[in-house]
C-alpha cells in the first residue's frame, strides 16, 4: 500500500554517492526532500539534479536536506555526476542513492507498474523532523519537477506547524495567510492582535506571523 500523508517514512540502509546511508540517522532532526529518478543518464533528471544542487543553500536555510534516488548502480551514478556538472554547471553536493536492488523504491512504492516492473516513478516526498511524510508528488516522465514549488510547500508546512494558520492559493512566503476555522474569534484575538479581514466567518485573512 502506498505511503499516506502522516505515515512514518520507512527507514532503510542503502549505498550512495556519499557512502552508505542509514536513512533515519542521516536525516537527524532535519526536514528531508527525497526524490526519485527512473534511471541514470536521463535528460530531464539531469537538469533536476543540477537545480537541487544549486538550491542547497535554500534548503539549508529551512533546516532541510535533499537526497536523490536512482535504481542504477553506484558506478553509473559516479559517471552521471560528471555529466551533471558538465551540462548544468553545478556539481552534485548531496547524496544520490544507488538503489540497484530496488529495495528503497519498493519500500516507498516508487515502481511504475504500468510502465515497467523495475523503473521508478519520479516521486517527491517531504519528510519532517519527526520522520512523518508531509507531502507526496508524482510527476510524469516528460515534465521536470518545479523545485520552487517544493520550497514553497516547505515554507508553508514550517509556518503552519508553528502557527494556527493555513496558506491560501498561490501563497508565497510573506503573503497574507488564513486563520484556521477551528480557532474561535476570541482565541484569534490573542494570537492575532492586529486583527484580520473577515471575508466569511470561515475565511479570516491576516498578515503572516513573523517566523522565529
Amino acid at each position: 500500500m502506498a505511503l499516506q500523508l502522516g505515515d512514518t517514512a520507512p527507514d532503510f540502509k542503502q549505498d550512495s554517492t556519499d557512502g552508505p546511508i542509514s536513512f533515519h540517522d542521516w536525516a537527524g532532526k532535519n526536514w528531508v526532500i527525497l526524490f526519485s529518478h527512473p534511471k541514470d543518464f536521463t535528460p530531464v533528471c539531469t537538469t533536476e539534479l543540477g537545480e537541487v544542487a544549486r538550491l542547497k543553500p535554500e534548503f539549508e536555510k529551512r533546516n532541510a536536506k535533499a537526497i536523490g534516488l536512482s535504481v542504477d548502480p553506484l558506478e553509473d551514478h559516479n559517471a552521471w555526476c560528471g555529466d551533471i556538472e558538465e551540462t548544468q554547471g553545478q556539481a552534485l553536493n548531496f547524496p544520490l542513492l544507488a538503489d540497484a536492488d530496488r529495495s528503497v523504491a519498493k519500500l516507498y512504492d516508487m515502481i511504475h507498474p504500468k510502465a515497467s516492473d523495475t523503473n521508478t516513478v519520479r516521486s517527491v516526498f517531504i519528510i519532517d523532523p519527526n520522520k512523518k511524510v508531509r507531502l507526496t508528488i508524482t510527476y510524469p516522465p516528460s515534465t521536470g519537477r518545479n523545485f520552487d514549488e517544493i520550497l514553497r510547500v516547505l515554507d508553508s508546512l514550517q509556518l503552519t506547524d508553528g502557527y494556527k494558520v493555513a496558506t491560501p492559493v498561490n501563497w508565497k512566503d510573506g503573503d497574507d495567510v488564513i486563520i484556521v476555522p477551528s480557532l474561535s474569534n476570541e482565541e484569534a484575538k490573542k494570537l492575532f492582535p492586529e486583527g484580520w479581514d473577515e471575508k466569511k466567518p470561515y475565511l479570516r485573512v491576516t498578515k503572516q506571523p513573523k517566523k522565529g
